[in-house]
């Protein structure tokens, strides 16, 4: 009898523990599950959208937690603002997040996830962060205790090129790697052949024209409009403009019904003040052209005297 109700007692002793063991799972590994489900289903290259309860489940765990974090914040209402450039940066984001998880599979390995935030959702918690201005990335480690001092922040100079610069700061920071970027390519396959096919077709008749000399490239006019396009091109800073995205003009805060071509401070250039500086070098640079190639053909001096006095 002893025998018997030994396995019994052994057997009710287990089961009462059950529930207990059952019960006392690590939550940090619950959250990683979580994220590693919420990342796959994510339709923006692996970004979580961080949402208050999310964000609350994350900041209930207050050390050790099971990765580092990268948050893109957003404010939708901005996106209209050029200067800030928040639409390009917030797809340049997800390019990282998309090369990231291309780059190190399986993602459970990686403990790095990347989340955006939206400003009329989440008010309170920009405040949480410290973050006063956008754009604004900012890196939070594992170990980190206090998001607003133990974060790290993507400086403006690290969106110098874009996607790129913001992978060389994570791997700089995480010692992680995100290896390289994949850009989606210009053309497309069915592109490309197209435009082979052209090529292949039109060659003939491309060649012939080039050996009688019949193309726009023998043309003098198309080079002169090139070279003149290509110097306002150069004096207008447009490249500058290109690069930066910078308007044409800004609205004026203080009156909304105002507009501002020319804005007065130094670091900033609007393309209104480009094209005109641009067009009044244009004219100078013709003026000369006009002087040293056309003006010294013309035999009365009076005439020449009155051009250049003109000119000058």
């Amino acid at each position: 009898m002893a025998f018997t109700k030994a396995p019994i007692f052994v057997v009710l002793f287990l089961i009462t523990l059950l529930p207990i063991s059952t019960n006392s799972q690590d939550p940090s590994s619950d959250l990683l599950s979580q994220l590693e489900s919420l990342q796959s289903q994510s339709p923006n290259g692996g970004v979580i959208h961080l949402i208050d309860s999310l964000l609350k489940r994350i900041l209930s765990i207050p050390t050790h937690r099971p990765c580092t974090f990268l948050v893109f914040f957003d404010a939708q209402q901005l996106h209209s603002k050029p200067e800030l450039s928040l639409p390009s940066l917030k797809s340049e984001f997800s390019l990282v997040s998309k090369s990231f998880l291309a780059n190190n599979l399986p993602a459970s390995n990686s403990k790095l996830f990347f989340f955006d935030i939206e400003f009329q959702e989440s008010q309170s918690f920009f405040a949480l962060f410290g973050v006063n201005s956008l754009p604004h990335i900012k890196l939070i480690r594992a170990e980190a205790t206090d998001v607003k001092k133990d974060s790290v922040r993507i400086n403006a100079s690290d969106f110098s090129r874009l996607a790129e610069s913001m992978a060389e700061f994570v791997e700089a920071k995480t010692k992680l790697s995100i290896g390289p970027i994949g850009r989606p390519s210009l053309i497309s396959k069915k592109q490309l052949m197209f435009l082979i096919a052209v090529i292949l077709i039109s060659a003939p008749f491309l060649v012939k024209k080039v050996i009688y000399g019949n193309t726009l490239l023998h043309n003098k006019s198309i080079w002169m409009i090139g070279e003149i396009f290509v110097y306002f091109y150069s004096v207008s800073g447009s490249m500058h403009n290109i690069i930066r995205k910078m308007p044409m003009f800004l609205v004026d805060r203080n009156d909304p019904g105002k507009l501002v071509f020319f804005y007065q401070g130094s670091g900033m250039q609007l393309g209104a003040k480009g094209f005109a500086v641009g067009f009044l070098y244009t004219v100078v640079g013709l003026l000369l052209a006009f002087v040293t190639h056309v003006l010294v053909y013309v035999k009365n001096r009076n005439a020449q005297r009155l051009v250049m006095f003109i000119s000058f």
